[in-house]
């Protein structure tokens, strides 16, 4: 019996990845980190800046999100996300454009709380993947 599941990945320019072959993805859920696993429980959930992991027979690929949506329904988990990267393809350069531009944002008097707790989320994550 087949433990594969079906990711789709979309951001508003493509989709930006679909795989058949998912044994388990993690995801950086409100919640918490987020194990998905075939035949898990139907979900829908926030998304906030982190790490999404896709294990698959081919290997593992990380991928650095800023937000989105996740909903995993019948064996299919569907992630809509404004801003993702492939962290084996993105440019270092390109994390630390945004951990500079997160680090000017949380420095801003105008930011709410609750935006302040996702700017810290992803500059601690930005600075993981450094």
């Amino acid at each position: 019996m087949s433990e594969e599941f079906k990711v789709e990945i979309v951001n508003p320019e493509k989709s930006f990845l679909s795989k058949d072959d998912v044994i388990e993805a993690i995801v950086p859920a409100f919640e918490g980190e987020m194990g998905i696993l075939k035949d898990h429980i139907s979900i829908i959930s926030f998304l906030k800046p982190g790490i999404i992991i896709i294990k698959s027979k081919e290997g593992e690929k990380k991928f650095f999100v800023e937000d989105g949506i996740v909903e995993f329904k019948n064996n299919n988990l569907s992630i809509l996300t404004s801003s993702i990267y492939n962290l084996d393809e993105v440019d270092k350069n390109r994390i630390q454009e945004l951990l500079k531009a997160a680090e000017e944002q949380i420095n801003n008097s105008d930011v709410s709380d609750q935006a302040k707790f996702l700017i810290d989320q992803k500059i601690n994550v930005l600075r993981s993947i450094n």
